[in-house]
């Protein structure tokens, strides 16, 4: 799950994978290519769309381009 096999790393993406699941997966996928592309659209909307509170209401696309602006305007 994650580059550098560390526990840390895997806490965050067995969480980000729980919230896929919860709230995206509700159904079977009849096929694998349906499967893919609602996986690939719920991705998108959890970065782009969907506000986190542990980033003050900001989507994850936010609070990184904002760390990162951050960064490298000083």
């Amino acid at each position: 799950m994650t580059e550098e096999n560390h526990c840390y790393e895997n806490a965050v993406a067995e969480r980000v994978n729980g919230i896929l699941k919860g709230e995206f997966f509700l159904n079977k996928f009849p096929t694998k290519e349906l499967a893919y592309k609602t996986i690939k659209q719920s991705i998108k909307i959890y970065n782009e769309s969907r506000l986190h509170q542990s980033i003050d209401y900001k989507t994850p696309n936010e609070a990184y381009y904002e760390k990162w602006y951050t960064y490298f305007r000083n």
